[in-house]
């Protein structure tokens, strides 16, 4: 069962893409479900994915989960984060990004 404020995914930035899921295939045996050119998911004792759209600034994305993305929004808010990236939707749910005060982007996701 997912559990707000818990870490819950983890995202790579993807390079290329073919490459990369060839390399964590060979190195380790991972597999993938592809959604589109850019983005392919996996489970490997937590679920993730690599991320080929990114523009290459980002590293490491933690994402953690939110029953109420809204009010875990505004917690993140009073505790000082920054909002980087708005809410917004995609296959599966809807998430925001923010930064912690020591400059590392997370994001927070939700189903709903």
């Amino acid at each position: 069962m997912r559990e707000d404020g818990k870490l819950d995914y983890i995202e790579l930035p993807g390079g290329e893409l073919a490459a990369s899921k060839a390399f964590y295939g060979a190195a380790f045996g991972w597999t993938f479900v592809d959604y589109g050119p850019e983005y392919a998911a996996f489970d490997q004792g937590i679920d993730g994915g690599l991320d080929a759209g990114d523009d290459g600034t980002r590293t490491v994305l933690p994402i953690l989960y939110a029953h109420d993305l809204a009010a875990m929004q505004a917690k993140v808010e009073a505790a000082g984060g920054v909002i980087v990236k708005p809410v917004f939707a995609f296959p599966g749910g809807r998430r925001f990004h923010f930064r912690d005060p020591a400059g590392n982007e997370l994001a927070v996701w939700s189903e709903t």
